[in-house]
């Protein structure tokens, strides 16, 4: 059996940002397996532009990835008590392209935020705008990082047991759903 492909999608664009930390992370309790973090720098949805020039080219990249990863992992921060900008623009255009990327794929959501109840809300829309997609989100456990800035050691690793316990559990049961 081939390594498993985990794709992750973060919903800040900061190099440094906690939910790209969190990200590798989960990356490092999934392992073995390669690993793509996918750029979400993407020109904003825009309905005139996909009539004119079509898919834009890192948008088919992305939904690619998709297709091609036996996993995914998600994380967003909380902005106004909904997901990242950033991340529903992602959504929002690969759910223009063919072949239906996020079908049946096993995905793992999870947040990172400043306030106390680390992204919860954000993670709850973010779950209801993947529903037409229909992949397989496992359903915990949850894992909101709260004061997100201060849960890192200076190596980028979790510095609560309890979070990277959780984190452990629900990287074991998503390596599962891939069939890995």
């Amino acid at each position: 059996m081939s390594e498993p492909i985990l794709l992750a999608l973060s919903g800040s664009l900061r190099e440094n940002a906690t939910n790209r930390k969190l990200l590798r992370e989960a990356a490092r309790l999934f392992d073995p397996g390669t690993y793509i973090e996918a750029d979400l720098n993407l020109p904003l949805y825009d309905g005139d532009l996909e009539d004119g020039e079509g898919i834009p080219e890192k948008v088919q990249k992305l939904a690619d990835q998709i297709a091609q990863a036996h996993a995914v992992i998600i994380s967003t921060p909380e902005y106004n008590k909904g997901p990242s900008g950033v991340l529903k623009n992602a959504l929002d255009w690969v759910s223009r392209t063919e072949g239906r990327p996020w079908m049946d794929k096993p995905v793992a959501v999870m947040s990172a935020a400043a306030g106390r109840a680390g992204g919860e809300r954000a993670q709850m829309v973010l779950r209801s705008y993947m529903v037409p997609f229909q992949p397989r989100i496992l359903q915990g456990p949850e894992i909101h990082l709260a004061n997100s800035s201060n849960e890192f050691d200076d190596q980028g690793r979790l510095s609560s047991e309890r979070y990277e316990s959780s984190l452990q559990t629900l990287m074991q049961k998503l390596r599962t759903a891939s069939g890995h």
